[in-house]
């Protein structure tokens, strides 16, 4: 293994939640494994957390922890101290960690009350480096499954040609591809099948439409045409994908969607 240039240990952590969305959503385990300066010596630490809130089953789906294995588990707030010292004086490390895994761990620590500052500390994000190295725009593609160069780059013919070649390339490459372009846009584009939109920001319950995303996560629109209107209406001015703003539009007309059935 390369040994690093550790000055400080670096904790690399991975974070398990109730979904993505950093602000609504809550850790239910934290891993880190810290490596101690100068040899990279290794110590572990886990973490599970009851995230006192129901975990959806497309999350569980995702990470396997139920709501009843971290039912008698400690809340973060219990846990806030014990996961800040593992990570004090400690620079981070992680895959995604910039746009997730670090975001929502602040969050937590801010209604735990402890201030957790990451701009102190050196942050690496492995995708990061993996993307700057490993180039995934279509001349890059073009490249990696065709050996061929993409000379005609930006022009809007040569480009759609040049996905065609991909797309056979791909075919070659991963020949367990399927061939079915229904299953293959499915591949494409896993959609759990609770959503009620295509971005899943709502999402069905029985036949009741509930939001997906924020403080009102969990609410029904229903819910929330009785109790607060103003969300429903501000949902509509501003910039969520058509199929939202339709749905939330059709509720407040009075036209609630049916679940379509399998």
């Amino acid at each position: 293994m390369h040994k690093w240039d550790l000055k400080r240990p670096l904790a690399v952590f991975d974070i398990e939640a109730t979904g993505i969305n950093v602000r609504s959503d809550r850790i239910v385990e934290i891993a880190i494994v810290k490596l101690a300066p100068p040899d990279g010596t290794r110590e572990s630490f886990v973490f599970r957390v009851n995230p006192e809130m129901v975990i959806p089953q497309e999350a569980i789906n995702i990470h396997g922890i139920t709501n009843e294995e971290i039912a008698d588990c400690p809340t973060f707030d219990e846990l806030a101290h014990d996961i800040y010292d593992v990570l004090d004086g400690c620079d981070l490390c992680g895959y995604n960690l910039l746009r997730f895994d670090i975001p929502m761990l602040v969050e937590e620590f801010v209604r735990a009350k402890i201030r957790f500052d990451p701009s102190t500390r050196d942050v690496i994000d492995a995708q990061r480096i993996f993307h700057k190295r490993e180039p995934r725009d279509l001349t890059a593609a073009l490249k990696f499954f065709c050996d061929k160069e993409h000379t005609g780059a930006h022009g809007a013919e040569p480009d759609a040609v040049a996905t065609i070649d991909v797309l056979e390339g791909q075919f070659v490459k991963y020949p367990d591809l399927p061939t079915d372009l229904t299953e293959l846009a499915k591949y494409c584009n896993p959609r759990d099948p609770s959503w009620a939109d295509q971005s899943g920001r709502l999402r069905w319950e029985d036949d009741e439409i509930l939001l997906n995303f924020s403080k009102k996560k969990g609410q029904s629109l229903r819910h929330l045409m009785a109790e607060d209107p103003g969300f429903l209406k501000w949902m509509i001015r501003s910039d969520f994908p058509r199929d939202t703003r339709e749905i939330v539009k059709g509720v407040m007309d009075g036209n609630h969607p049916k679940r379509a059935t399998e």
